[in-house]
């Protein structure tokens, strides 16, 4: 019966985007009669959900993903440099707090992104080439740093100012060229991210230990030039301005519904540990012994199978009910955490939590996708970049509070030498918060479960 739901909820999700579709194109019937009248030719727009146009279009955005958002995943191989050369040694309590404001401020600066967008659609396509030149600004101007705080201002908050501006058009592009399959197409978008950090930080780490940290974010600016540079000419709209952009008020309804608050918590109490892990494991394998190749090798595995876990569970957001999906994120990543991150003591079982981890907690925002039609069903009117705003804001959240607090959990050691393996390390208070955080995660398959939703 729970499974007939689930799949009745489904269509209805579909049915709501293919009345969005409808309404389109209705829209442009309309706008082809006038212009018969006149004269004008027909408008004739590429075809959603598939045709050449639409997959250029999710390759562009799959490869700005992974160029924009791949480097601060990566950003775990630049703290274990950091933290042990000089100039920034020296602060090393603070060289978490850059990348958690990078990825933070890109999360959190969402909403005030999407609202810009709505209110000049036409300038929509230049927000993303003014948030190139801001990153590569940021990377240049952090390869001169001699301080600690010199990078948080420029490789945390700098690059995350340009970052959002560069990544929020996409998701607001995208809905209008996956419509059936939107779940499908986010997973493969936010999948870019995985990729990326697979490479990423092998590439880094080879280059920090070669050359210098200022080397490889000169290096690192060129690349997203001419790599990013050339792609955003197919990151576009499928519906022209004129038909897409007629001026109407934002509708803040869904708020005063408790499914945005008890979906808005779980993602919010999730991303207080999600970041912990990327950021932290290659200093603790450190303090296993191991080389700081095997570190790069954790990240690397975690972020391989993030792709893997992003198409999986947005897939499965096309068929199932939003928080199902998000049921077996949070089993999986929890159990991953406290049975294997907690009681690994050498490579492999750490090489295994990663690849684990990263196939379910790297998926969960692809369950954002499944938020956006739960709550357009409860106000209809609700614009799908507005909620994205605001959940990756509650994302941004917990990667913002995870720098500090991850410093004072982790300047607290507890359970050294009392505990078996990780929970023993120094590293056991991170590694429980990370699990709890994890679990509750699920909150809102429990609030569904009792009627709050």
């Amino acid at each position: 019966m729970a499974g007939q739901e689930e799949i009745a909820l489904s269509e209805c999700g579909r049915g709501l985007s293919s009345g969005y579709e409808e309404n389109i194109q209705r829209r442009i019937r309309n706008r082809s009669l006038q212009q018969e009248e006149t004269g004008a030719e027909n408008i004739s727009l590429p075809n959603p959900d598939g045709g050449i146009d639409a997959w250029l279009f999710l390759a562009g955005c799959f490869c700005i993903e992974a160029l924009t958002w791949g480097f601060p995943f990566s950003y775990g191989i630049f703290q274990e440099y950091y933290t042990t050369h000089p100039h920034f040694s020296e602060d090393a309590s603070s060289v978490a707090i850059i990348g958690s404001s990078a990825m933070g401020i890109m999360y959190l600066g969402a909403p005030f992104t999407f609202a810009l967008l709505q209110k000049f659609p036409y300038h929509r396509r230049y927000f993303s080439v003014i948030g190139l030149f801001i990153i590569v600004l940021a990377l240049i101007t952090s390869s001169f740093a001699t301080r600690v705080w010199h990078l948080i201002l420029t490789q945390g908050v700098m690059y995350a100012i340009g970052g959002s501006m560069l990544y929020t058009p996409t998701i607001v592009f995208l809905d209008e060229w996956f419509i059936r399959r939107k779940g499908f197409g986010f997973g493969v978008m936010w999948a870019g991210t995985g990729v990326s950090g697979v490479c990423i930080p092998f590439v880094m780490n080879w280059g920090l230990n070669k050359y210098s940290f200022s080397t490889m974010l000169r290096a690192w600016s060129i690349v997203l030039v001419v790599l990013s540079g050339p792609l955003l000419y197919y990151v576009k709209p499928r519906i022209p301005v004129s038909l897409s952009s007629h001026p109407r008020r934002l509708s803040f309804a869904f708020l005063k519904t408790s499914t945005f608050w008890i979906l808005q918590t779980g993602n919010i109490l999730e991303s207080l540990g999600f970041f912990v892990p990327n950021i932290y494991l290659p200093t603790y394998a450190r303090t296993l012994g191991l080389s700081s190749v095997a570190g790069t090798v954790t990240v690397s595995l975690f972020n391989t199978t993030s792709v893997f876990g992003q198409v999986i569970l947005g897939s499965l957001i096309d068929r199932l009910h939003v928080t199902t999906v998000v049921l077996i994120s949070t089993l999986g990543a929890t159990l991953s955490v406290f049975l294997l991150w907690g009681l690994s003591a050498s490579l492999p079982l750490l090489c295994i939590f990663s690849l684990v981890y990263g196939l379910f907690a790297g998926g969960f925002t692809s369950t954002y996708t499944g938020v956006i039609q739960e709550l357009q069903k409860k106000d209809e009117r609700a614009e799908a970049g507005l909620i994205f705003g605001l959940l990756a804001a509650g994302r941004g959240i917990g990667s913002v509070v995870t720098g500090p607090l991850s410093e004072v959990l982790l300047s607290e050691r507890p359970w050294v030498n009392e505990a078996v393996a990780g929970y023993g390390s120094g590293y056991g208070g991170l590694i429980v918060f990370t699990g709890i955080s994890a679990m509750l995660g699920g909150t809102s398959w429990i609030g569904r479960r009792i009627g709050w939703m």
